[in-house]
């Protein structure tokens, strides 16, 4: 008999792959408009504004919503911001940006993505996690697909649902878990997800604020 979770797996694959076939086909002049109507709504949010701490996905070159003017935006206001660095372990931290000198100088890492080096100009990049740093306030959560009942669909990895579980582990309180997203990424249909799966708190799209 076949487990309930080699199906859901089997599910989760199978949608994956479904909106990796969709998302190759959006223009970069689509994911561009898209992506500045999105970082538009998100600079709106009240929770954005009063925030103080932020991480921040550096976005892939192509079949993804880019984050740069988010991240600019960020920079410009002053806030702190961190972006994940993904480690030989498989594990994921989030790792201090000192503006924008610093985003242009990170260099591309699997994917294209931009990742920062563990220094900055030779000292230890502070984490998110350690303890001189003040809670982060806000998560700009990527995804392959959501849902309306605010689930998300990742790439797989684990990378974002096992470091929300360890920074509640640590302590610190949960933060706001924003999630960016294409319009053809959000489904009417429910997701396969399990108990490991965390929930966003929002999905900000071109058209609406999913809460």
């Amino acid at each position: 008999m076949v487990s309930a979770n080699v199906v859901l797996k089997a599910e989760k694959r199978t949608m994956r792959k479904a909106l990796s076939s969709t998302l190759k086909t959006i223009s970069p002049a689509i994911i561009e408009k898209q992506s500045k109507a999105v970082a538009d709504r998100v600079l709106l949010l009240d929770a954005f504004r009063k925030s103080k701490t932020i991480s921040c996905y550096l976005s892939m070159p192509t079949m993804e919503l880019d984050t740069s003017m988010l991240v600019q935006e960020i920079v410009r206001s002053n806030k702190t911001l961190f972006v994940p660095k993904i480690s030989s372990d498989d594990s994921m931290d989030f790792l201090e940006i000192h503006g924008a000198d610093d985003i242009k100088s990170l260099p591309s890492s699997l994917w294209g993505i931009r990742e920062p080096g563990p220094t900055w100009n030779g000292f230890p990049r502070r984490n998110a996690l350690d303890a001189a740093c003040d809670d982060l306030d806000v998560i700009l959560v990527p995804g392959v697909a959501f849902d309306r009942t605010l689930s998300r669909l990742g790439h797989g990895k684990g990378y974002y649902d096992r470091y929300i579980s360890e920074y509640e582990a640590s302590g610190r309180p949960r933060p706001l878990l924003v999630a960016l997203a294409l319009q053809e990424q959000v489904l009417d249909s429910i997701l396969p997800i399990d108990d490991h799966d965390q929930k966003m708190d929002m999905i900000v799209t071109p058209a609406e604020i999913i809460y």
